[in-house]
C-alpha cells in the first residue's frame, strides 16, 4: 500500500492513531503525578508526542507520530523528613506533571479523535448515499 494514493479513511484513520498516542502519553502523565521519589533525577518527568506532517500533494495531507519524548520540567522539590523515600537532607521529588494542563490535553485529544471519528462516519454516509443514487 506504499505506492497506493492516500485517500479520506487513510488521512482520518492516521489522525486519529496519533490522537491514540496522545492519550495514552496524557494517561501516563496523569498516572505518574504526585508520585515521589528521593532524587531528583529519577524523578518522572511528562512524556510528549511530537506529531510530523505526511503531505502526499497538496491538499492531501496527515499527521503521523514522529517520537516521544520526556519534557524538561524540573521536579517539585519538597521536604518531607519523615517520607521513607526522603534522601540524606530530608527531601524528596515530586513527579514533574502539571495535572491541569494535562486535564486540558486530555480533553482536546480526545475531541480531536471525536472529530476524525466524525469524518469517517460522514464518509461512509456519503459513499452509501452515492451508491444507492446509483442503483
Amino acid at each position: 500500500m506504499a505506492g497506493d494514493p492516500m485517500n479520506i479513511f487513510d488521512i482520518a484513520g492516521r489522525a486519529m492513531s496519533a490522537q491514540l498516542v496522545r492519550l495514552n502519553a496524557t494517561a501516563s502523565n496523569m498516572a505518574n503525578a504526585g508520585n515521589v521519589t528521593g532524587s531528583e533525577k529519577s524523578a518522572y518527568r511528562a512524556i510528549r508526542p511530537v506529531f510530523q506532517s505526511v503531505t502526499e500533494k497538496p491538499g492531501v495531507s496527515t499527521v503521523t507520530v514522529d517520537r516521544v519524548v520526556t519534557t524538561d520540567a524540573k521536579p517539585v522539590k519538597r521536604h518531607d523528613p519523615n517520607h521513607p523515600l526522603a534522601d540524606a537532607n530530608g527531601d524528596v521529588f515530586e513527579a514533574a506533571v502539571d495535572s491541569s494542563a494535562e486535564l486540558v490535553d486530555m480533553l482536546e485529544s480526545a475531541r480531536m479523535y471525536q472529530n476524525n471519528v466524525q469524518v469517517l462516519q460522514t464518509a461512509k454516509s456519503l459513499m452509501l448515499e452515492t451508491i444507492r443514487i446509483g442503483k
